[in-house]
């Protein structure tokens, strides 16, 4: 019997998804020090597209080279000739050819990454508000934004947008979940503004908005866009999950084909299967540990106002569980992303029915099961180490994917910690030189 796993998805601007598995976006970090796209793109998205999951979606295109999210990511930024020519389009052209090769559709993830840029990448980071993020100390204080230069922002969104249009990318999406620039804004602890873009939630909204409207204004009506919007972000004087579901009735006027439903941010790490403060870790409740997904719970609160078509991304693990999601309406595609990092063809072996559980190695990626050096430990660089570690694990496995490699699932999550941190400073200071090389 078909699985409601293999239907294809009619969205609204006409494009059809031809099954309902998504690959999530997850930052790459394999850009070149120029914040070009390189033949790792193309290798590492060759291998997804042939790996069956209907969409793909990039990890976070920087609309503005200043304020990186990290130092490799990949920028179109309209003020810097190098991001733009005609050979930086070139690398677009090739990494979206790559990552079509097996007939889905691959969608460029666009984002600013606001006050959630390290300190080794931007020193004064952008922001709503000059709210500065209070984590492990690796993040500047931010500068509160002109208005002239959220307008500007604005415009930067539309313009990477229509570049990816004109290189081949099959739909755009615009990220404003987990703390990043457009999510802080929504925020009412990270966006203190008294002006037209702060205060009540309809002015928080205003630059997401404003956005959504230019972006579609760039690539016209029949061209995918599609939102990654956090269900809740888990803080006091948040943006709530009662905030979401007004804003998701105000973007029903707004022309999106796929709303993505994901929540948290550095703070507070819903997104790595935590709820609450960073620091404390504190695992997620019994009944959604049950129904695997992190969110849908608040996902299905949104879903009763939604009239674009849904996905929800986090902890979908078992092909019971993503099949129980979409009979029961609760979402229209299931984003995966950890399991990808090591195995490129999950969503395919899912679809052929082949496998029944995807890899969950999250759950065993521990400095320890339980005490001292646990995730749960009363010590909080432990926590941090385990967060983190476990996080520096999936990254440095979809490093050797780009080249060409197999997983290596034999490394523990302290010596990924700290294998990713030296990646991450390396590709700092080749960031870094070449800036100075460019001014």
């Amino acid at each position: 019997m078909t699985s409601v796993l293999q239907q294809v998805l009619p969205l609204p601007c006409g494009a059809v998804l031809p099954n309902r598995l998504c690959k999530a976006a997850m930052t790459e970090g394999i850009a070149d020090a120029h914040l070009r796209a390189t033949s790792r793109h193309e290798t590492l998205y060759r291998r997804w597209s042939e790996g069956g999951a209907g969409l793909l979606l990039t990890g976070n295109v920087q609309v503005d080279r200043r304020v990186l999210e990290r130092p490799a990511n990949v920028a179109i930024d309209r003020t810097d000739e190098l991001t733009t020519n005609a050979e930086a389009r070139a690398r677009l052209s090739r990494w979206a050819r790559a990552g079509t090769v097996g007939g889905n559709h691959l969608w460029m993830q666009i984002n600013h990454a606001g006050r959630q840029s390290p300190r080794y990448v931007t020193r004064t980071p952008l922001a709503p508000s000059a709210e500065q993020l209070g984590i492990l100390g690796n993040f500047g204080k931010p500068r509160a934004l002109t208005e002239d230069e959220i307008l500007d922002l604005v415009q930067r969104f539309a313009h990477v947008a229509s570049v990816a249009r004109e290189t081949g990318f099959t739909g755009v999406q615009i990220h404003a979940a987990h703390g990043y620039l457009l999510s802080s804004f929504l925020s009412g602890v990270t966006n203190r503004r008294t002006d037209a873009w702060g205060g009540a939630l309809e002015n928080r909204a205003r630059m997401l908005l404003e956005t959504v409207r230019a972006t579609r204004k760039a690539v016209g009506a029949d061209f995918p866009l599609s939102i990654k919007l956090n269900s809740d972000d888990f803080r006091k004087n948040g943006f709530s999950n009662e905030d979401c579901i007004q804003l998701v009735q105000w973007l029903n006027h707004e022309s999106v084909d796929l709303l993505e439903i994901s929540g948290g941010n550095y703070e507070q790490p819903a997104l790595l299967g935590h709820q609450g403060d960073a620091t404390t870790a504190a695992p997620l409740r019994e009944s959604t540990r049950k129904r695997e997904a992190y969110f849908l719970d608040y996902a299905e609160r949104i879903r009763a106002v939604a009239q674009m078509p849904m996905m929800v991304t986090g902890g979908f693990r078992s092909r019971e569980g993503m099949e129980a999601a979409l009979s029961d309406n609760a979402c229209d595609a299931i984003g995966i992303a950890r399991p990808m990092c090591t195995h490129t063809d999950a969503a395919g072996t899912l679809l052929r029915g082949e496998i029944q559980d995807l890899p969950a190695f999250e759950h065993t990626l521990k400095i320890s099961q339980k005490g001292l050096f646990s995730p749960t430990s009363s010590v909080m660089l432990f926590k941090m180490l385990n967060i983190f570690g476990s996080q520096g694990w999936y990254y440095l496995n979809l490093f050797r994917l780009a080249d060409g490699l197999g997983p290596d699932l034999r490394r523990g999550p302290l010596s990924a910690f700290f294998g990713y941190i030296a990646s991450e400073y390396a590709a700092a200071f080749r960031l870094h030189r070449a800036r100075k090389k460019h001014v």
